[in-house]
């Protein structure tokens, strides 16, 4: 992208393709900083670690798979996080139905782990890419969206002639990075088409589904306690809530990032206790989880105040604390039925969130309650 000028849709496309260029032959052989270049930053540092491998722009690429056996861990290792992201991927679907982009998936050191969208596999240049096991990173293939969010852990726009090599010119890429609940990046998510007019809004596309996908990842991680951040006056409820899980000893297990954000939790550290954290005692937090008392403003020991809803993690129920169903002998169907309301209300309707709390299905949560109703 080219800095401190128009917004690249304010730009006749022919002579955003030029302003491109003319970057390239400052930099590539003219040699000019980033700022003469006017180029974005990363763009620059990027090109330049391809330019110090010893990297040249007219170099043809081959865009080489990993082993198969390399492949074979990477997909078991990558479980959760291609669970998390299968349908927030589908979804990108309509978003993106009349532009010929398609989603692509990777690691954390950009090799494919998934594909989906329009891809057309007649089209070589497509093939190449969207392959599951192919090599993607910024070593491979030089500067592309998947090898610059991993590097610059930012989401980027990426079009055209700004990728390094020219075998790679034919793309436009949007790429967010994907941060699992340990606060450590596990991946990325691209969009990319193929000699396709630019869509910079397809950057804030991917970075708005990086949180959806990383909010499922939290939200598998196992935990007891669930607590839902926001900043007092705000609406809660949403992709940007900050998550918090914590055991059963209240010791944080996972986060997202923006509770690892709100919070200043360290990264690549292990994670505090919850008492750390918020200037309240540990058991009023699960107190509050237990007895269902919505949201609360808490403080924290950093001096700031916090609006924060506490639930338990319903699928991990312990018998001794099962929400009431008219006595303490209740049928087991129940005592089940209630769990999942309890989870349906927790999720304020949403049978998707309540499901995936509760580990089941979204047609067994439907199944169990409407026999549940024609019992009644």
């Amino acid at each position: 992208m080219i800095s401190n000028e128009q917004p690249a849709l304010s730009i006749a496309p022919n002579d955003r393709l030029a302003l491109i260029e003319s970057a390239r032959r400052a930099v590539f052989h003219d040699g000019a900083a980033a700022r003469s270049a006017r180029v974005e930053p990363w763009i620059d540092r990027s090109w330049r670690r391809c330019l110090a491998q010893g990297f040249r722009p007219q170099q043809r690429l081959s865009f080489d798979p990993v082993s198969s056996s390399a492949m074979e861990r990477v997909l078991e290792a990558n479980q959760p996080l291609l669970r998390a992201a299968a349908p927030v991927i589908r979804s990108l679907a309509r978003a993106m139905a009349d532009t010929r982009y398609f989603a692509i998936l990777t690691d954390a050191q950009g090799v494919v782990i998934d594909v989906n969208g329009p891809i057309d596999h007649q089209n070589r240049l497509a093939h190449l890419i969207a392959r599951v096991g192919v090599d993607l990173s910024e070593s491979a293939v030089g500067t592309t969206a998947i090898g610059a969010t991993l590097a610059e852990l930012q989401p980027v726009w990426l079009h055209r002639g700004e990728h390094f090599f020219e075998d790679t010119s034919a793309y436009s890429c949007a790429g967010a990075p994907l941060f699992g609940p340990d606060g450590q990046c596990v991946g990325m998510l691209d969009l990319t088409g193929i000699n396709v007019p630019e869509r910079p809004a397809l950057k804030h596309l991917v970075s708005q589904s990086a949180l959806s996908i990383e909010n499922a990842l939290t939200l598998a991680q196992p935990h007891r306690v669930l607590l839902r951040l926001n900043w007092p006056g705000r609406s809660a409820g949403e992709d940007s809530d900050g998550l918090v899980c914590l055991d059963a000893d209240g010791h944080i297990s996972g986060a997202n990032r923006a509770a690892v954000a709100m919070l200043m939790l360290p990264a690549g550290a292990p994670w505090p206790h919850c008492s750390d954290v918020f200037a309240v005692p540990p058991g009023s937090l699960f107190d509050a989880a237990r007895t269902q008392r919505g949201s609360s403003e808490l403080p924290l020991w950093s001096g700031l105040r916090l609006e924060v809803r506490a639930s338990l993690n319903a699928g991990r129920a312990t018998p001794e604390h099962p929400r009431p169903v008219g006595s303490a002998s209740a049928p087991l169907k129940d005592v089940e039925t209630a769990w999942i309301r309890r989870a349906v209300e927790e999720a304020r309707g949403n049978v998707t969130e309540a499901a995936r709390a509760l580990g089941i299905s979204r047609a067994t949560v439907y199944r169990k309650l409407t026999r549940k109703k024609a019992s009644d």
